[in-house]
């Protein structure tokens, strides 16, 4: 983890070019302005690849899929590749469907990502093995720390099988390039109360992978680090009158005051050999 790339991303305020679903498309604007970036929410194809060039990474989130936003995809995924910028896959309900699992199978075919973020339902499926889908949050089935070795073992398999970091999701959230694995412990179960704090944190993911210099990993593990730990600053903010609503915009306020030493102060994380 890197605590100083959350400086990086606030001065060089990248666009992040955003092919997302249009539950969470609001939050996730303001989750990336909140961080220091640019977003451009676009999922038109005839100005996909336009868009596309002007951004610094690129996410695909397949929340909301139609063929009009998979072609879209498609068009901004390999212009991202052309020229060498990060592309970050949000596999959302992979599993839940055949036709959404294809479509997640066929940008893996044609678009090389930097990062697969999902919950471990949705990778297990992308990896091929059995998965009990809970629709687009995880099954239960995939859940419960009597699990956790198993998903940091499909994570290792599935990032060295992609060549991409994969970003497993959870109370205990995986980021892993297949020769390192983090492991970070901070988060709240409020945020499983608000729709979109998986698509968001795929956005802090592609802003942090913009700036990383090349190391996509510590990217990767720094944003997940900052999203838990926004979490967790929200949750405290709380009063006995407070809900899910107000949780919403304090995790906001989190991401947006967040600094490289309330970060480094307040992560909860280890690195496995």
């Amino acid at each position: 983890m890197n605590a100083d790339i959350i400086s990086r991303v606030r001065g060089a305020r990248p666009i992040i070019h955003s092919i997302t679903n249009y539950v969470t498309a609001n939050d996730c604007a303001n989750i990336l302005l909140a961080c220091g970036a640019s977003p451009i929410m676009s999922d038109d194809p005839s100005e996909a690849e336009d868009i596309a060039s002007l951004a610094s990474a690129v996410v695909l989130n397949l929340g909301t899929l139609s063929e009009r936003k998979l072609d879209a995809m498609m068009i901004a995924g390999k212009k991202a590749n052309f020229l060498s910028h990060p592309v970050v896959l949000d596999p959302v309900g992979a599993g839940a469907s055949r036709s959404r699992t294809e479509a997640a199978q066929k940008l893996l075919a044609n678009v090389k990502f930097a990062v697969i973020r999902g919950n471990v339902s949705e990778i297990r499926a992308l990896s091929g093995e059995h998965s009990a889908s809970g629709g687009v949050d995880a099954a239960s089935a995939d859940l419960g720390d009597d699990a956790l070795p198993s998903r940091i073992a499909l994570a290792e398999r599935f990032a060295s099988s992609t060549g991409a970091v994969a970003v497993l999701s959870g109370k205990t959230d995986i980021v892993t390039d297949g020769a390192r694995t983090c492991l970070l412990h901070n988060g709240n179960e409020m945020m499983s109360r608000v729709t979109g704090t998986g698509c968001q944190l795929t956005s802090l993911v592609a802003a942090f992978a913009a700036v990383s210099n090349g190391d996509i990993f510590e990217a990767a593990c720094t944003a997940a680090a900052a999203m838990g730990l926004s979490g967790e600053l929200a949750a405290k903010r709380l009063r006995h009158d407070d809900g899910s609503g107000t949780y919403r915009a304090y995790m906001i306020d989190a991401v947006y005051n967040m600094t490289p030493d309330i970060l480094t102060k307040g992560t909860r994380y280890e690195i496995r050999p």
